[in-house]
């Protein structure tokens, strides 16, 4: 059985959001990025969520054009259309659903609409794993009998 998202936030080992403001700018998202070691921050608007930054956003929107990450706020460049999924969601259909948007970061809203965190890529490949290896051990007691 895939664990869910919300069972994926609480085995994380740090704060389930990691957010900026739409007035921040790239350079200070990305700063954010390397406290973290993360891949993706939320841009919040109070407590709405705008939109996303992720390093392919830097990659895509301002190297590629030149641009500079001190001067250029962070809504010139986020993904505004944000896929999310719902707390319940199995960690095997997010999977699926990044696989298919070929995207890497998933926010994950309440029924109030509320962000409770971000899952990665990373995330799930490690859930699988751990899925994975159960099984085996699983099978490996059975065929030892």
């Amino acid at each position: 059985m895939s664990a869910t998202v919300r069972q994926l936030l609480q085995d994380k080992n740090q704060p389930p959001l990691i957010a900026v403001s739409p007035d921040c700018t790239v350079f200070q998202a990305l700063q954010k990025l390397a406290e973290h070691d993360i891949g993706a921050v939320a841009v919040m608007d109070g407590a709405r969520l705008v939109g996303i930054f992720s390093e392919r956003d830097y990659a895509r929107r301002m190297i590629l054009e030149g641009r500079q990450s001190s001067g250029t706020p962070v809504t010139a460049v986020m993904t505004e259309r944000v896929i999310v999924v719902h707390p319940d969601t199995p960690a095997s259909q997010c999977m699926a659903i990044m696989t298919e948007k070929h995207i890497r970061h998933l926010p994950i809203l309440d029924s109030d609409h509320q962000v409770m965190g971000i899952v990665s890529i990373g995330d799930l490949v490690k859930e699988t794993i751990s899925e994975q290896k159960f099984l085996i051990e699983q099978l490996e007691r059975y065929i030892a009998g």
